[in-house]
């Protein structure tokens, strides 16, 4: 998906919601347990109940490997779900990849000629030449982590050196030399407030996962007054809020319920940009 496509979801669906698939075998609603595959049926509904609200989908690897060959026969029955029913919804692999080079190439490989993500998420540590096998994909998405919302975030990324640059302006910085606003994009996360106008500072065009809202805090205001741009520029996530409503019956008619209230939110946000 190129960046022109994903913003006009955004502006047609009034919409910059990002639904995370972060599906716990041992959370999900009992009733779903006698089915042949929990996870598949569990996020078959929940994407028909809140593809309307949404312009893009996030599954975290993590979630889906910790159930073995079973974990990932879902993701893949859900990537292949999406592709098939909801062409025009941004499909983020969360996998946080990122290694030297060959071995990025094959991770490269894995998403986005087998599973057919439209981006993955990246681990920059290991500098460009384990990020670059990424960015040979034709309109598929590097999201590099940039300024996380875990606590521990503060352990290295706010970190600064001699000169008073902190680690996470560095990534930033460095990194867009590698790429452009049309296929980079950048994790940061929506606790960390105003830090989104130092974002602005050194990347003004570019997108931002935002994960953070709802769950763990981050208030969608504070984003969208310090980190939108003229096409938006945000990709907001929410994946406990939404998913784990409702434990009974009527999950996924409450994950709509969560993520309609997100989207009108968010076209609120959007109107104060004239859009």
């Amino acid at each position: 998906m190129t960046r022109q496509e994903l913003v006009k979801q955004i502006f047609d669906k009034k919409s910059f919601l990002c639904v995370g698939l972060d599906t716990d075998i041992k959370k999900l609603p009992q009733h779903l347990l006698k089915e042949e595959d929990p996870i598949f049926a569990f996020n078959k509904q929940i994407i028909d109940a809140t593809a309307p609200y949404c312009v893009s989908y996030k599954p975290n690897l993590a979630f889906y490997e910790a159930f073995g060959l079973e974990g990932m026969a879902a993701f893949e029955k859900t990537i292949s779900y999406l592709r098939a029913n909801y062409p025009n919804h941004f499909i983020i692999a969360d996998a946080k990849r990122g290694d030297i080079g060959n071995t990025s190439a094959m991770y490269a490989r894995t998403f986005f000629e087998q599973y057919d993500v439209d981006a993955l998420t990246v681990a920059p540590y290991m500098g460009e030449d384990s990020v670059t096998p990424f960015l040979g994909y034709k309109d598929k998405w590097v999201v590099l982590l940039a300024l996380t919302s875990n606590k521990g975030s503060h352990d290295f990324q706010l970190r600064a050196d001699a000169d008073g640059e902190r680690l996470f302006e560095k990534v930033i910085k460095t990194s867009q030399s590698w790429a452009g606003d049309e296929q980079m994009m950048y994790v940061v996360g929506a606790t960390q407030g105003r830090m989104f106008e130092d974002i602005r500072r050194i990347a003004p065009t570019s997108f931002l996962l935002v994960p953070g809202v709802g769950a763990q805090g981050g208030s969608l205001q504070e984003v969208c007054r310090y980190g939108m741009i003229a096409d938006c520029g945000l990709l907001v996530n929410s994946s406990r809020g939404i998913i784990y409503a409702s434990q009974g019956e009527d999950f996924a008619e409450v994950a709509a319920q969560k993520a309609k209230a997100l989207q009108e939110e968010m076209a609120e946000e959007l109107m104060k940009i004239g859009k």
